[in-house]
């Protein structure tokens, strides 16, 4: 039936838009439509009747007849958070009292007792159809309204007189929605469930604890179960069906753990930080197990995400519990402030530590201290002559994109460990910053040994020479640099470096540097032959003929002044026309006689009279 992803769409849909007014406005209009197909509609100019309760088996028929109580039970809850909400922006320095109080608690009623009475029509499985899960989801429903309205009613703060007792129906209805809230989000996984808790649920179970004068140590899954109805045993049963550990108590120690950070210890003072350890320890054991399991790369830097949420949330715990102290104006000499202090360096420290070695594991298993060549598919048709097709060399440029993108994960891996020296006092720590600049030199030697390979593929190896040089300064520095204790977890890569590691790397790199400097000896041994072969070339040359030249030995060689004997070669001057067609062509404007041979007087030809042209008139030669 999935009434809370129901809930969440229709809210997630109406927030995007505008407020609780909205989502009113819609509700109405979904309600209309919904009893127009359902045919309960009271027609236009009609005299109303009274509604039909809706039953078990209008239900299993229909699934819109449940939507029809979900909407109009979402709608009364629409209709009071307007309400609350547009006092608070006129009247946010004032208290709701009044009529307009009791209009809020009264739509929170209403909703309420619509989410019981679904609840009651889906107890009947047999007619209803309804699963377990459902009849748990339509209980958390209704508990969370159930408590929306006792904390309304309350909300006004703790009077004279008046017992702490009155938060305790709060508590109770809030912490059972909470308790079969987290029990459906572990056995489904779904990240509605925990949404649901995070955005409205655990916010008012801290201030009704507060208000109850329970310490701000105790977490919010500590007081869940303090205030579950464990008197409902058919509840209490059904949620241990769905989730054995529901009811375990998880951190009991709490208020009262402690952390160690580099010899230094720490009390756990706030709650929610001593749940996201625990969860961050839980999370780190489950990956040390699926690591052992993985092959692939991608597979194993995957299994990372689960245990980098925990932190970040851990990160995220400790840093809103420091905040809250300064907004309560606690100095910094306070012991809760300074264990704080320490809790969040540490914390935030596992954080880039398991980043960086989710980092390493997409990097390869040696840190990328060597290029394996990777596996080239072969093509599934086979060859004409029946031979295997012969296994291919990986081409330069494929090997090129490797290197880029080992090149980019160290950058990744060096901006972590910059920023891990800029946390808050990590620079009082030398040693910790001695540490620190070891690893980072440990890496910073690794991105230039690829860069060197790379340059090494191209055929440069001067530049690999000197990239290599510069990655054993690199690799010795962190080879001296004091090493950090081994971690808990193992085998699970993080950021710390081991002795045998930095001694691989330095000794690596001292047999590649001899390599390429044997290589550069090579490649001016052969380029200083081919300058001498050049020289001797030119030298073959006359100085007759290279006075322009200096020469490059310093010296000129006076026995090759000249070519002795000389020999016969072409030698370049001005080329000569000689136009033999003159004689024989007439040309316009020459005369005839100077074409003409002389010949034997005879008889005289008759004068050629030349026609005299009109001279041309107009602009440029244009005639009128």
């Amino acid at each position: 039936m999935d009434i809370t992803k129901f809930i969440v769409e229709h809210r997630d849909a109406a927030f995007l838009v505008g407020g609780h007014d909205t989502y009113r406005a819609q509700l109405s209009r979904r309600l209309r439509t919904v009893r127009k197909k359902l045919g309960r509609a009271t027609p236009k100019n009609a005299k109303f009747d009274k509604k039909v309760p809706v039953t078990a088996e209008d239900i299993a028929s229909n699934i819109e007849f449940l939507h029809l109580l979900l909407l109009t039970s979402e709608r009364a809850w629409a209709h009071a958070m307007d309400m609350k909400a547009a006092h608070s922006k006129d009247n946010a320095d004032k208290n709701i009292t009044g009529s307009t109080r009791r209009h809020i608690i009264s739509r929170l009623h209403k909703a309420a007792q619509l989410a019981k009475g679904i609840v009651e029509i889906l107890s009947d499985q047999t007619t209803s159809r309804a699963t377990d899960m459902d009849l748990l989801e339509a209980q958390a429903y209704a508990y969370s309204l159930a408590g929306a309205g006792a904390f309304e009613k309350e909300a006004e703060g703790i009077r004279e007189g008046k017992s702490s007792d009155r938060w305790r129906a709060c508590l109770t209805e809030y912490s059972a929605a909470r308790v079969i809230y987290n029990a459906l989000f572990k056995s489904t996984k779904k990240e509605l469930f925990k949404e649901f808790l995070v955005s409205s649920i655990d916010p008012s179970i801290r201030y009704a604890a507060y208000q109850h004068r329970i310490p701000r140590t105790v977490g919010v899954p500590a007081v869940s179960q303090k205030f579950f109805p464990k008197d409902d045993e058919g509840l209490v049963q059904a949620v241990e069906k769905l989730d054995a550990g529901a009811f375990r108590e998880d951190e009991p120690s709490a208020s009262g753990t402690t952390i160690s950070w580099r010899g230094r210890t720490a009390n756990i003072v706030d709650a929610a930080v001593g749940q996201a350890l625990v969860s961050v320890e839980t999370e780190s054991t489950q990956l040390a197990a699926a690591l052992a399991s993985l092959s692939s790369v991608k597979e194993r830097a995957a299994a990372y995400d689960n245990v980098l949420l925990a932190s970040q949330d851990a990160a995220d715990a400790t840093r809103q519990a420091i905040e809250e102290l300064e907004k309560e104006g606690v100095n910094e000499g306070d012991a809760r402030m300074q264990d704080l202090r320490v809790t969040s360096l540490a914390v935030n420290y596992d954080l880039i530590s398991w980043r960086v070695g989710r980092n390493r594991v997409l990097i390869g298993s040696d840190d990328g201290l060597t290029l394996a060549p990777s596996s080239t598919q072969k093509p599934r048709r086979p060859r004409g002559d029946g031979k295997e097709w012969a296994e291919r060399e990986e081409p330069t440029g494929r090997k090129l994109a490797r290197v880029r993108e080992r090149v980019a994960l160290y950058d990744a891996i060096l901006q972590s460990i910059d920023s891990i020296k800029e946390l808050r006092g990590a620079v009082r720590d030398g040693g910790f910053m001695a540490e620190l600049d070891g690893q980072r030199a440990y890496f910073q030697a690794l991105k230039c040994l690829n860069l060197s390979r790379s340059h090494a593929f191209l055929s440069s190896p001067r530049e690999a020479l000197a990239l290599a040089h510069r990655a054993f300064s690199l690799s010795s520095q962190a080879l001296s640099a004091p090493k950090s204790a081994p971690s808990s977890t193992g085998s699970v890569r993080r950021l710390s470096v081991s002795e045998e590691q930095a001694q691989r790397l330095n000794k690596t790199l001292e047999g590649l540097t001899t390599h390429y400097r044997g290589l550069v000896a090579l490649s001016q041994l052969s380029g200083g032959s081919e300058v001498r072969e050049k020289e001797h070339k030119a030298d073959a040359v006359p100085v007759v003929e290279r006075v322009n030249d200096y020469p490059a030995s310093g010296t000129v060689d006076l026995n090759n002044l000249v070519t002795w004997p000389p020999r016969l070669k072409p030698v370049p001057v001005k080329p000569l026309f000689f136009d033999v067609a003159f004689n024989y062509i007439e040309y316009p404007g020459r005369a005839a006689s100077a074409v003409e041979p002389e010949e034997e007087k005879g008889e005289e030809e008759p004068e050629r009279v030349v026609e005299q042209k009109p001279a041309k008139k107009g602009w440029f030669g244009f005639g009128r």
